[in-house]
């Protein structure tokens, strides 16, 4: 690689030239990337020697999708090539179809989407830079137990923001059955209006397993709605409990939705739930229930004066909302948009979404690493007969888990 190119790739690191004359050539130039071979007629050779780590990291960043997608097929290479054009332009079938791709459980399919991920990473960090360093959408996660109005909020919060001419993009996280394996993913069927406009995208998701309320490859899907072109992302998890809120590691602010007669102060403080929460809004808050929810409202801001401060500058707040009136909808975003504003003056929101992506990288490892060792040779065969021995008393399940991570290690 000549140094112009090198610059024009690289051009956070310092180059230095150095020139050797010798009596001999050099008789590999890929020995070292940097290498000049000498003329025919010359006893010299150069050397570019970069004094930057900054070049190891980058050629360490853009080695790992190049060496992928060499090996590609030609028909891999074109799907590619055409989900990422499509998915740039905002168009929402070729969105569908990569969200698709990436929740594949195929090997293959699984390689090819990982490719697709790297080509929008890098779009969507061109776009940043472009944008003065800014995030390009705002991350919302929306989560709370079952029956208090999420898909109905959705809908009428997603109309005030398309009309406000925002892109909106919804991923709707459903339950997986514990004995069939299957989800309905029927929040899509409550948000009439929503789907219908061509401003929203809304995308139902099974479970299939994950614990947590989201799925295993929400938080790539995200981004790929960031790089359709989608503004606002919001991620519905499934009707939690006290302590699931895995929604709050991929997202930039953390909204719990509770219906009126929730439980007293002292409930809101034991839910670990609340202690993650960036905003708390209480819906339904209309008829007989206005003064149900004004009494739970005082409640909860009671409670959350004893929690310990997550942010130095936002202090969760307790809002009243019904989605069925659309009263306090507005007011709620308003208290989201200056939540944004500051965390991102602070510097907190980037640091937030830096740590994220720190925490979703071992949670991915410890998903592979246990699908690795119940596939593994050395244990695979062992499994069945180590879990008949535990169901008939034989073995505690401790020493059986022992057994199996010995036969493990030995393995590899």
């Amino acid at each position: 690689m000549k140094i112009p190119c090198l610059l024009l790739r690289f051009p956070r690191c310092y180059f230095s030239r150095r020139t050797y004359f010798m009596n001999f050539r050099c008789t590999s130039p890929a020995d070292f990337p940097g290498l000049e071979s000498p003329g025919p007629a010359h006893h010299c050779h150069t050397k570019w020697i970069c004094s930057s780590n900054a070049l190891r990291r980058e050629l360490c960043q853009q080695a790992a999708p190049e060496l992928q997608a060499e090996e590609l097929s030609d028909q891999e290479q074109r799907l590619i090539d055409r989900l990422y054009q499509g998915l740039i332009q905002g168009h929402r079938a070729c969105l569908a179809e990569s969200i698709t791709l990436i929740e594949s459980t195929q090997s293959r399919k699984k390689k090819v989407a990982q490719v697709l991920l790297q080509k929008v990473l890098s779009y969507h960090r061109e776009q940043e830079k472009l944008n003065q360093g800014k995030p390009l959408a705002f991350r919302v996660g929306l989560s709370g137990p079952p029956g208090a109005g999420k898909s109905t909020f959705i809908e009428c919060f997603g109309k005030m923001l398309t009309e406000r001419n925002h892109k909106v993009a919804v991923l709707a996280v459903d339950p997986s059955s514990s004995t069939s394996g299957g989800s309905l993913l029927g929040d899509k069927t409550r948000m009439t209006e929503l789907s219908r406009d061509m401003n929203a995208y809304i995308r139902p998701s099974p479970t299939s397993g994950t614990l947590g309320g989201v799925t295993r490859t929400t938080n790539e899907a995200i981004l790929l709605c960031e790089g359709g072109g989608y503004d606002v992302v919001l991620v519905e998890t499934v009707g939690v409990g006290q302590s699931e809120f895995a929604v709050a590691d991929m997202v930039d602010m953390f909204i719990l939705l509770l219906p009126p007669a929730g439980g007293d102060e002292l409930q809101g403080i034991k839910r670990g739930i609340i202690e993650m929460a960036d905003l708390v809004a209480i819906n339904k808050a209309d008829g007989d229930l206005l003064v149900p929810a004004r009494r739970i409202q005082a409640e909860y801001v009671s409670a959350l004066k004893l929690l310990r401060k997550r942010s130095k500058v936002w202090r969760p707040k307790v809002m009243r909302v019904s989605a069925k009136t659309g009263e306090g909808i507005s007011e709620l975003w308003d208290k989201m948009a200056e939540f944004r504003e500051l965390t991102l003056g602070s510097g907190e929101l980037l640091a937030r979404r830096r740590r994220q992506q720190k925490v979703w990288m071992w949670n991915l490892i410890q998903e592979n690493v246990l699908q690795h060792f119940r596939t593994h040779l050395a244990v695979k065969d062992k499994i069945p007969l180590l879990e008949e021995k535990v169901l008939a008393g034989v073995l505690s399940p401790g020493l059986a888990a022992d057994l199996l991570l010995k036969a493990f290690k030995d393995g590899l």
